[in-house]
């Protein structure tokens, strides 16, 4: 089936369901089987953007039940070059509080048994993720939160645990103590294998809670973590429209060359 070609792509985390005026729907069939949902397509400043929920239409996808690869591929088929992933994380450090954002820079992965790579053989590819995230989009995010004036810390390290349940107390302090700042779900193997095909991919973390080892702070729950996701709706899709129209057209960076040197 011939879909119609968008250039930038966005992921929509806990909470954020919708982003594009009165999109078009695809149904994208993908060799990894069904997407979270339906892609929407449609235009913001002039450019094409395909928008779909990571965790499904009416959030019935926990983070480990995701369909990672089918999401990504879906991208891809649509013609997708840059992915923006907004999504709901902890802070495990006292600065940077709830309603902040973290433009990550660094994953640590601490996830078991997703399926993370799209190259399964016969020919072994390594695909370095040194910097896993897009060093241009970084930046036009770094700029564009200071012009819709949010607060952003311009660099993060975001550890990505197995869900769908939350940390011990001793697993926060852990995290914490490695100088980590940010806890999610989802980050991993979402920006990976966009890096696998060689599409961009910039981290928008929106900060919902102090997470549970952090001195003096109940233990997150769920209902929280929404709460504050939706407070804070208006400001993610505010600097996702900052963002689109400063996104350059061309691609110098090392994401766009991620597979070169990579295959045996």
């Amino acid at each position: 089936m011939e879909y119609p070609k968008a250039e930038i792509g966005v992921f929509g985390g806990s909470g954020f369901y919708e982003l594009l005026d009165e999109p078009q729907e695809f149904k994208v069939e993908t060799p990894f089987g069904a997407p979270s949902s339906a892609v929407m397509y449609g235009d913001i400043a002039g450019r094409k953007v395909a928008f779909l929920p990571r965790h499904g239409n009416d959030h019935q996808l926990p983070p480990h039940m995701i369909n990672f690869r089918a999401n990504l591929w879906a991208m891809q088929a649509l013609g997708v070059k840059r992915i923006i992933g907004p999504n709901a994380c902890g802070s495990l450090q006292p600065e940077i509080e709830p309603g902040h954002f973290v433009i990550c820079d660094q994953f640590v992965d601490r996830t078991w048994g997703r399926k993370d790579t799209f190259f399964d053989g016969p020919v072994t590819t390594h695909v370095s993720s040194a910097d896993p995230y897009c060093p241009t989009m970084r930046r036009v995010a770094v700029d564009s939160a200071g012009v819709v004036g949010v607060t952003a810390h311009p660099a993060g390290t975001v550890v990505v645990i197995q869900g769908p349940r939350f940390s011990t107390r001793s697993e926060s302090r852990w995290f914490a103590a490695q100088g980590w700042e940010v806890i999610n779900m989802t980050q991993y193997p979402e920006c990976y294998l966009a890096r696998e095909l060689e599409i961009c991919y910039c981290n928008i973390s929106l900060i919902t809670d102090h997470d549970a080892g952090a001195e003096g702070v109940e233990p997150v729950t769920n209902d929280e973590v929404v709460r504050v996701f939706l407070e804070n709706n208006a400001k993610v899709k505010e600097l996702i429209y900052e963002m689109i129209p400063r996104l350059p057209t061309e691609r110098d960076c090392v994401c766009a060359h991620a597979l070169d040197g990579a295959r045996f």
